[in-house]
C-alpha cells in the first residue's frame, strides 16, 4: 500500500466497520434496550473466570478488522510482542485480523460459537448493541486493577463518556476525540487565485472563494462532496446529532432541548444557501449522485474543495490521499461529544476466558512505546529505521519505501494510544503533542455521554430514516429547491414519526441528565 494511500484505508476500514451496524442508529453508544443486564443496571461480571493460576502463562487472542487480511509479517510481529508482554505480565498473544467486509458476521459467529476472544476493537456503530446482547464484559473493576495506563492516557474527560447505565464495557483509543468543522482547499488554486485562507471565517466567505476559482476556471464546479452518497452537512455540523441525526441538540446546547433538524430556521437557512451556489455552479452537477471519491475528484482537477470534519494533520492527511497538496481552514469551534469519543473502541468480550491477561495487555496498548510501535509501524532495522537527532522520527530502511516494505499496518488510530507511536519523516514530528492539545482544548456537548436508544421508537425510526435518505442527498447538496421541497419532505417526515422520536429522546436526555448533573 502507497503511503499517499494509507489515510484513504484508514479512512475506507474505519467507514466499512461503521456501516457494518447495517441501519444502526447511532454514531456512538446507544443505552442498552430493557431486559438486558446493561438496562437493568446489573452489569456482567468483569473478573468471573479470569484469573490465572499463578506463575501461568496465558495466550489472549487479539481481534481487529483489516481490509486486507493477508500479514505475511505478522507472526513476527507477535513473536517481537510476546517478548515483551511474556516479560512484563506473563502473557503472549495472537493476532487475528477479519476482513472488514465481514466483520460483523464473523464476530456474531464467533459470540455464537463461543471461539477465543480475550480482546477485541469494538466500533462505535455497533457498541451499544454488542452490550445489549451481553456480548461485552464491565469494564470497571478491571480498569480499577489493572487499567492505570489505559486512565491516565484517555484521560478523565473521556474515559467514561462510553459508559451505559453506570459501566463501561469498551474504552475509546487515544487519537483525535473531537473535530471541527471546515474546508479543505486545494493550494494551487488558493495560490493561483490568491485567496486568503485566515479570511475564510464564515461560508460566505467561503463562497466568496468559491466565486473566484468557478470565474477563473472556465467550466469548473469547485464546490465537491466530502464523500460517496455524502452532503455537505455530512462534514460541516454546528450540532450535536445525538448520534444519528433524528433529534439534534443546536449549539451543543440548547438548553438540553432536542429539536428536529429538518424544521429549523438554520437547516433552511444552509440549504438554500447551497441551492444557491448550485444554481451559481459553484457546486458539482451531479453532487446528489456522485460516484467518485472525492480524492479522485481533486487529483483529476475536477474539484476545488470540500467540507470536512479537521482536526491537527489533516491537511498533509488528506493530501496525502488526493495526491496533490491542500490547506485546511476551521469555521467551528473544537468540539467533543459521543461520537466522536466511543468512534474507536477496545473491549473484553464475554468469550474471555484470561479477562485479567486481557486488560492487562490492553493497559500495555496505552502505556508501552515499543508495543505500540511493532503494531504500527513493525521491527526496527527491517519495516522502519529511527532518524538520527530526532526523537519519535522514523524513516524507511535503505532500499525499503511505502510501496515495498513488508509492514504496513496504517491503523495507528485503531491500536490504543496513537500518541505513542512513532512519526514518519518528512511529517510533523509534533504531531501527538498538537493532537493532545487539541483533544484538551474541546469544548463538550452539554450531550457528551448521552446515547439513545431507538428500541420504543424502532417503528418509527426506519420510517424516518426512509425518508431522509430519499430528500437528505438532494437538499443538502443544492441539487432541488428547497422552497418546494423542504415543506415535503418536513410533512414526509411528520407523517412518518419524526415528532414521536424527538419525544423519545428528549425523555431519555432528561432522564440521562438527571442521574449525569452537570459539575
Amino acid at each position: 500500500m502507497s503511503k499517499k494511500n494509507t489515510a484513504a484505508a484508514s479512512l475506507l476500514l474505519a467507514t466499512a466497520v461503521a456501516l457494518s451496524a447495517c441501519g444502526g442508529n447511532n454514531d456512538g453508544n446507544n443505552a442498552a434496550p430493557s431486559g438486558s443486564s446493561a438496562a437493568s443496571g446489573n452489569p456482567a461480571p468483569s473478573g468471573s473466570g479470569s484469573a490465572a493460576p499463578s506463575g501461568k502463562m496465558e495466550e489472549i487472542t487479539v481481534t481487529f478488522p483489516m481490509i486486507s487480511t493477508v500479514i505475511p509479517q505478522m507472526p513476527a510481529i507477535e513473536a517481537a510482542i510476546n517478548k515483551i508482554s511474556q516479560a512484563k505480565i506473563n502473557t503472549t498473544v495472537k493476532l487475528k485480523a477479519i476482513s472488514s467486509g465481514e466483520w460483523v458476521q464473523q464476530t456474531n459467529l464467533m459470540f455464537t460459537s463461543n471461539e477465543t476472544m480475550d480482546l477485541m476493537y469494538v466500533s462505535g456503530g455497533l457498541y451499544s448493541s454488542m452490550v445489549a446482547k451481553n456480548q461485552l464484559v464491565a469494564l470497571d473493576d478491571l480498569l480499577g486493577q489493572y487499567g492505570d495506563g489505559i486512565k491516565s492516557s484517555v484521560g478523565d474527560d473521556y474515559i467514561n463518556v462510553p459508559k451505559i447505565k453506570g459501566a463501561v464495557y469498551a474504552v475509546p483509543s487515544v487519537r483525535d476525540l473531537a473535530s471541527s468543522y471546515g474546508v479543505i482547499m486545494r493550494k494551487d488554486l488558493v495560490e493561483k487565485y490568491n485567496i486568503d485562507v485566515n479570511a475564510i471565517k464564515t461560508l460566505d466567505d467561503f463562497g466568496a472563494a468559491l466565486k473566484a476559482v468557478k470565474a477563473g476556471e472556465q467550466g469548473f464546479a469547485p464546490l465537491v462532496p466530502p464523500g460517496v452518497n455524502m452532503s455537505f452537512l455530512d462534514g460541516f455540523m454546528t450540532y450535536d446529532n445525538l448520534g444519528d441525526s433524528l433529534g439534534v441538540l443546536p449549539n451543543y446546547d440548547n438548553g438540553l432541548k432536542v429539536v428536529d433538524l429538518y424544521e429549523t430556521p438554520e437547516y433552511k437557512e444552509l440549504v438554500t444557501k447551497f441551492r444557491q451556489w448550485y444554481q451559481d455552479g459553484y457546486i458539482l452537477k451531479d453532487a446528489s449522485t456522485n460516484k467518485t471519491s472525492t480524492f479522485e475528484l481533486l487529483r483529476s482537477g475536477k474539484g476545488f474543495a470540500y467540507f470536512a470534519a479537521l482536526k491537527p494533520g489533516m491537511a498533509e492527511q488528506e493530501g496525502k490521499a488526493a495526491g496533490t497538496e491542500v490547506v485546511a481552514k476551521e469555521l467551528t469551534p473544537v468540539i467533543a461529544r459521543t461520537g466522536t469519543v466511543t468512534g474507536a473502541m477496545w473491549g473484553i468480550p464475554v468469550n474471555s476466558k484470561h479477562r485479567e491477561s486481557a486488560m492487562k495487555f490492553l493497559n500495555l496498548m496505552y502505556s508501552d512505546k515499543d508495543i505500540v510501535n511493532l503494531l504500527d509501524w513493525g521491527i526496527e532495522g527491517e519495516h522502519y529505521a529511527k532518524v538520527d537527532g530526532k526523537d519519535g522520527v522514523i524513516k524507511y530502511p535503505d532500499g525499503v519505501d511505502a510501496a515495498s516494505t513488508t509492514y504496513n499496518m496504517p491503523l495507528g488510530w485503531m491500536f490504543g494510544n496513537q500518541f505513542l507511536s512513532y512519526t514518519m519523516e518528512g511529517g510533523d514530528a509534533d504531531i501527538w503533542n498538537k493532537m493532545d492539545a487539541f483533544n484538551k482544548s474541546a469544548q463538550h456537548s452539554k450531550a457528551m455521554g448521552f446515547a439513545f436508544d431507538a428500541t420504543p421508537v424502532k417503528t418509527e425510526f426506519a420510517a424516518v430514516s426512509n425518508v431522509v435518505t430519499q430528500y437528505k442527498l438532494p437538499l443538502e447538496t443544492g441539487s432541488v429547491d428547497p422552497d418546494k421541497v423542504l415543506p415535503e419532505f418536513i410533512a414526509k417526515l411528520k407523517s412518518a414519526g419524526i415528532d414521536k422520536i424527538v419525544a423519545e429522546k428528549q425523555k431519555q436526555l432528561d432522564e440521562w441528565a438527571k442521574a449525569n448533573p452537570a459539575p
